[in-house]
């Protein structure tokens, strides 16, 4: 049976001394996040066995990496996947100045500062309470529930629990609804932090596929419903993070229907739902087509720094919610809640201002693509954070490790796969300014071309491994 590990490295081949190459790649597997640290290594034998190396250049791979401490090796034990006592150092460039494309955040809203001013006296007026605050400030909860009714799914303020942003959201749906040992399907790309936290819960992943142009294959999504009667699917209907596709409303209804004879939870993620450049047409939101938990968030409209999100469910839902949250936090700041409040009566300039940001980005990376990555195409993208740009061959990690020796931070496709495949995708934000997008894709082009020419990229300098 094959490894974990031998199965992440997939189809990989010495392009340098044997020992040094593979020792690179688990590298990189380790600080792009596909091998976690502490993760138990297959032993020597068995890696030579697998992957058809003798058991001295498996040897001699370990001992590389234990000499730079990306493995610790305990005699009883085994090996086991670590990370450098020190920090990592970032990529350098000229002036140090990285530019790190695992950043998708269009930045903080121009009115911000106003709307936190403007919500201390909203503060003012909770200090004589106790300050927790388990499932959001009442006008919170209403302008969140008035929001989702504007969408075309009428909500109540008590089908609302607030959250500190759409991770903590889904760490508390997986708290009460999570089932370890059972299956639970993820798209194919997905957000990586989400697919962690399924797995850190003891669930084993399900992919199925999403493109940017053909969006989701129906059938094979239904039939994995239906074959492997997940716990829960995790799905990201509105402008896909990263492919950008939306899916239509039949297939939302077909879906909720399948899910709902199956007995999965469907836990949609709405972070990226409002984040339109041009598609032209708006879908209701997933729920009112059938039972799903929706989970929201205000980091991809006003700023990543201010840790906002939310719950939409059904009332013995929000009920579970409660009765789990305790163990995680005792409540969202209430600062942050009064702020958002501010921010959600000026949504629809909040929105009008991404949107030109976003069109802006997007036309920034299609020039960048055609000046410096040729016979890449700009794929179809209507609106969200990010293009899923397909390179044409298995080059999305080699181009990512090159990337950061020209001072740029671009994680591979893998990142963003259940299974280690995708490596002839990579997701370039559409979020920066252009400006600075174009310097990006000039230092993506200086690296496409060494690759093509066969220049192997350095391996001393790695990136942490967030996604955003």
């Amino acid at each position: 049976m094959a490894s974990r590990l031998g199965t992440q490295l997939g189809e990989w081949r010495a392009t340098t001394a044997v020992a040094q190459s593979l020792a690179d790649r688990i590298r990189m597997l380790l600080l792009d996040g596909r091998i976690t640290v502490g993760e138990r290594l297959p032993s020597e034998r068995a890696l030579a066995a697998e992957l058809g190396r003798s058991r001295a250049t498996i040897a001699r791979a370990y001992e590389l990496l234990e000499a730079r401490g990306y493995v610790v090796r305990t005699h009883g034990s085994g090996t086991r996947a670590s990370l450098p006592a020190r920090r990592i150092q970032r990529p350098a460039a000229a002036g140090d100045d990285v530019i790190d494309l695992t950043i998708a955040s269009v930045g903080s809203a121009p009115g911000l500062h106003a709307a936190t001013v403007r919500a201390l006296d909203r503060l003012a007026g909770l200090l004589g309470t106790p300050g927790y605050s388990l499932d959001g400030l009442p006008e919170l909860r209403a302008r969140i529930a008035e929001r989702y009714t504007e969408r075309g799914l009428p909500t109540d303020p008590e089908q609302i629990m607030v959250t500190s942003g759409a991770m903590h959201a889904l760490t508390v749906v997986l708290a009460a609804f999570g089932e370890r040992g059972r299956a639970a399907v993820v798209e194919q790309p997905s957000f990586p932090h989400a697919m962690d936290a399924l797995r850190r819960t003891g669930h084993r992943l399900v992919p199925t596929p999403v493109t940017p142009d053909a969006g989701w294959d129906a059938n094979h999504l239904v039939e994995s419903l239906r074959s492997q009667r997940p716990a829960l699917a995790y799905l990201i209907a509105d402008f896909h993070n990263p492919t950008g596709a939306t899916m239509p409303e039949l297939e939302r209804a077909r879906l909720a229907a399948v899910a709902r004879a199956t007995g999965t939870l469907l836990v949609v993620d709405e972070t990226c739902a409002e984040l339109d450049i041009d598609r032209g047409w708006t879908p209701r939101p997933f729920a009112a087509h059938g039972p799903a938990i929706l989970i929201g968030s205000m980091s991809k409209i006003a700023w990543g720094g201010l840790r906002i999100g939310w719950i939409r469910a059904e009332r013995e839902q929000v009920a579970a919610l409660l009765g789990a949250r305790p163990s995680i936090d005792l409540g969202t700041p209430l600062l942050e809640q009064c702020i958002a409040i501010e921010l959600l009566d000026e949504m629809d300039a909040l929105l009008a201002r991404t949107t030109e940001r976003l069109r802006e980005g997007r036309a920034a990376v299609a020039d960048g693509l055609a000046a410096h990555l040729p016979g890449v195409a700009m794929p179809p993208m209507p609106g969200g954070l990010a293009a899923w740009v397909d390179l044409g061959g298995p080059w999305s990690t080699a181009l990512s490790l090159g990337a950061r020796d020209r001072g740029l931070l671009l994680p591979p496709g893998p990142r963003f796969s259940a299974s280690g495949v995708l490596d002839r995708f990579a997701r370039i934000p559409i979020t920066w300014e252009p400006e600075l997008t174009a310097e990006a894709m000039a230092r993506l082009g200086a690296a496409w071309r060494a690759l093509h020419a066969g220049e192997l990229p350095s391996a001393t300098r790695m990136a942490s491994t967030a996604v955003v």
